[in-house]
């Protein structure tokens, strides 16, 4: 096992803070560096894509478990698959895919760990049909704080804390997953442009659920009557007559796990900034930001169906754009994401105003759709909508400005996600989550010593 003492951040690199780090390559070392915690605790780190302060700990431990990353063989007749959390869903999707299988609940990035998808309960973009990643796990192995592992089962109290828990209630050391059968390794997608917000819900709400898999990119940047003006996409598992012409014989499943043999590759942006080192002030400002974002709405289709894509290419979306910090700077990003309820659609339309009018430069702004809230007590995903942005943490007076969206959000009963959160008030995150008060309870009695803390866990009374 190593260990160095290191300066950590979270994917928005707001907030650096040092922690000794550990990093077992079995579940016995994992267990003795719980065992052997300091007055400061200890916090479980995958692949450390949190964009805030999740998975640091300030003066503390903190266990690396990317070196626990196996994967078992796939049972066809459950249709499950057991792996270790430290495996990267990227890599998982490369195993199952030629063999043709997939998660049901694929989150926008592959660069992040099993164990950190179901300790922070993420969607995807077929929330409505399948629920969070955490409701896909049919058993997980859990490091407690008495440094015993134990088997967790979907329907206890203990399992609720934990999916959505942000490692606060223990170390998940591995999962068995259920498992979707596909046909191929494609998407067959829908692409149409909305001329304002109410014309892209609108368009979410008439496709129903007929494509599964949904989002809107939305022009944070227009104003007047283009405010919130979007690209809807849409899409669903392409079966085998509907693979390209071009195709021929050539596997359904490539061994890549990119179908047809056909690497996917970055985009535009991605492949011209991934070199860059982040410049004081950052590449985008908000005439830059406009003009990106205009060209990337004038060039999307008007309406498009049909669309051959490879799986990863459609699911993973955030993999295709480019790391933020040459965009906005050394001083980071911070990863807003909220949800409000349905019927609550006139309080997303002010904040999408208010954002607007502050001419910040956002580039990427994501809208999706929710439908039944998941278990966990502190679960993010409620039935409605949810809108994700990133923004420069140095442009001016945006800690009051976020404050302000927060407390407009929380007045409509809607929530900011904790797990990309970096700059909430602890008063904000109780008003937002009902069930707090439980976890703190069931924490309380687990956990009494406190052996695992985080950054975000100190900040927010956790």
């Amino acid at each position: 096992m190593s260990v160095d003492t290191v300066s950590l951040t979270g994917w928005g690199r707001t907030a650096p803070t040092t922690a000794v780090r550990f990093r077992p390559r079995t579940y016995e070392e994992a267990a003795a560096v719980v065992r052997g915690r300091g007055p400061r605790g200890v916090i479980a780190r995958g692949l450390g894509r949190s964009p805030g302060d999740a998975a640091q700990n300030a003066g503390g431990s903190v266990l690396d478990l990317t070196g626990l990353a196996r994967i078992g063989g796939v049972d066809p007749a459950a249709g499950v698959v057991r792996c270790d959390a430290g495996v990267s869903l990227e890599r998982l999707l490369r195993v199952l895919l030629p063999q043709g299988w997939l998660p049901p609940v694929v989150p926008a990035t592959g660069r992040l760990t099993v164990g950190g998808a179901i300790a922070s309960d993420l969607p995807g973009l077929d929330h409505r049909r399948s629920g969070s990643f955490a409701r896909q796990v049919s058993a997980l192995e859990l490091l407690t704080a008495d440094g015993e592992v134990r088997t967790v089962l979907p329907g206890t109290a203990l399992f609720d804390a934990t999916s959505g828990g942000l490692g606060l209630t223990g170390v998940i050391l591995g999962a068995t997953l259920r498992l979707r059968r596909v046909a191929t390794g494609l998407m067959s997608v829908s692409t149409e442009r909305a001329g304002d917000l109410d014309e892209v819900l609108a368009r979410f709400t008439a496709g129903g659920d007929g494509l599964p898999y949904a989002s809107a990119w939305i022009d944070l940047m227009a104003r007047g009557r283009a405010t919130g003006r979007g690209i809807l996409t849409r899409g669903e598992h392409a079966l085998p007559h509907m693979r390209p012409a071009h195709a021929g014989r050539t596997r359904r499943f490539p061994r890549s796990g990119t179908p047809w043999g056909r690497p996917s590759s970055p985009g535009l942006l991605s492949g011209l900034l991934s070199g860059l080192p982040p410049l004081p002030d950052g590449l985008l400002g908000p005439g830059p930001a406009a003009l990106y974002n205009e060209v990337r709405y004038r060039g999307a289709p008007r309406a498009r169906a049909g669309e051959l894509r490879p799986v990863t290419a459609f699911l993973h979306t955030a993999d295709a754009f480019p790391e933020a910090n040459p965009l906005y700077g050394r001083g980071g990003t911070v990863r807003y994401r909220f949800s409000v309820g349905d019927g609550q659609e006139e309080t997303l339309h002010r904040v999408v105003r208010r954002i607007a009018a502050r001419r910040s430069p956002a580039v990427r702004a994501v809208l999706e759709r929710f439908g039944a809230a998941d278990p966990g007590l502190l679960s993010f995903a409620a039935p409605g909508w949810s809108l994700a942005l990133d923004l420069p943490a140095s442009l001016p007076g945006l800690a009051r400005f976020l404050d302000g969206v927060d407390e407009e959000v929380a007045a409509a009963g809607g929530r900011v996600c904790l797990a990309k959160d970096s700059r909430m008030r602890p008063e904000t995150a109780a008003a937002m989550y009902p069930r707090l008060a439980e976890f703190r309870e069931l924490r309380a009695r687990l956990d009494p010593t406190g052996a695992f803390r985080s950054d975000l866990s100190r900040r927010l009374g956790l």
